[in-house]
């Protein structure tokens, strides 16, 4: 599970594996494969760092790669 903070500034958890795609409108919005939509404060890279750091806990270190999207 990832931490995500809502425009309300309540912070819940997110299932990684449910997010479908994320858009960035006026800020961002995480869309899920079950069709919800949540509005969230964390700009897309910062998801996305915390969906790589979230698969390599639960996969092992070796299983993605170093890069952080913030370097590519």
């Amino acid at each position: 599970m990832i931490l995500v903070t809502k425009i309300s500034g309540a912070q819940y958890y997110v299932n990684p594996d449910l997010i479908e795609y994320i858009e960035e409108v006026p800020g961002t919005i995480l869309c899920l494969t079950n069709g919800k939509h949540l509005n969230i404060l964390e700009p897309p890279e910062v998801v996305i760092d915390r969906i790589v750091t979230y698969r390599r806990r639960i996969y092992g270190p070796g299983a993605l790669p170093e890069t952080r999207f913030s370097e590519i």
